[in-house]
């Protein structure tokens, strides 16, 4: 074997030993991290009123309109990597609060966004996709909301902030909420 061989050999082994150590290093701070709680969290920018950048509070909670139309499922997945939900309503005090932020932020031809009530299980039996209670809702009762022939998600209309139901396929804008965040000193 000649020298040159032996050096490369030499060396291919000392960075899979440092590889193997840092992989290993790398996983030991995660494990560490699971098991003392700690988390990247503390990380996230917070404005005075505990919500991370760009939302806005209301009470415990913090919303943020996204204005890119998308159908209520990826809507969902969105807000979930934002670390929440689309948004689900418990009072009117909260539904105009929902309506003023769509108002604030939409293009002129947008006329509805997404909440995150549904039917899509069992008909008539509505279910907000955070899990949360329905202890509240605001249909539009007059033009025979909620629609048994239509498909089984909810929209809040910006004309006059009243809920109806549309196809889960239909594109809207929509807004996310969240907890307010909260940190331990």
């Amino acid at each position: 074997m000649s020298v040159r061989l032996i050096v490369c050999l030499f060396i291919a082994v000392r960075k899979c030993k440092m590889a193997f150590t840092l992989r290993s290093f790398l996983l030991l701070c995660a494990i560490y991290g699971l098991f003392t709680n700690v988390s990247s969290d503390h990380k996230t920018q917070v404005k005075d009123n505990n919500c991370p950048k760009g939302w806005t509070r209301l009470d415990c909670h913090c919303y943020i309109y996204q204005p890119d139309a998308r159908m209520l499922a990826d809507a969902e997945s969105v807000c979930n990597i934002l670390g929440g939900n689309v948004v689900s309503i418990h009072s009117s005090l909260e539904n105009a609060f929902v309506l003023e932020l769509f108002e604030e932020g939409r293009d002129e031809d947008d006329s509805a966004l997404w909440i995150g009530l549904h039917d899509t299980f069992n008909e008539n039996e509505f279910l907000w996709l955070d899990g949360s209670d329905v202890d509240f809702t605001a249909f539009d009762e007059d033009s025979g909301e909620p629609d048994d022939s239509t498909s089984g998600c909810v929209s809040l209309a910006q004309d006059d902030g009243e809920w109806d139901t549309d196809p889960c396929s239909t594109d809207y804008p929509f807004i996310c909420i969240t907890e307010v965040l909260t940190h331990s000193h």
